[in-house]
């Protein structure tokens, strides 16, 4: 998976489509992430103890990593992300669009 915690990133497909948002947590094995603020669902929490409410908590779902697109940093534009080898054999994953790093 290319995504990391803090990315920019843009929805390109579902009830969200076209918001934008931050990465909060990565699950490579399910190949799922969670954008802050997006793909938000409902759980329903019953009341613990008596003449105490229930409520509604509202949380930010998963949602699978092909359902996003990162955003260049210097165009703010959605872009495809690659990996580039540097001359000391490190990885840097760059903007397919304008060959800047994404960090």
């Amino acid at each position: 998976m290319k995504f990391k915690k803090g990315d920019n990133v843009e929805v390109i497909a579902g009830k969200d489509r076209g918001k934008r948002g931050k990465v909060v947590k990565v699950d490579a094995i399910k190949n799922r992430i969670i954008v802050e603020g997006l793909n938000l669902r409902i759980k329903h929490a019953k009341a613990r103890r008596e003449g105490e409410k229930g409520q509604r908590i509202e949380f930010a779902g998963s949602m699978n990593a092909s359902n996003v697109m990162a955003v260049d940093p210097r165009t703010s534009k959605r872009t495809r992300m690659g990996i580039k080898i540097l001359a000391d054999k490190k990885k840097i994953r760059i903007s397919r669009k304008t060959g800047e790093e994404i960090k």
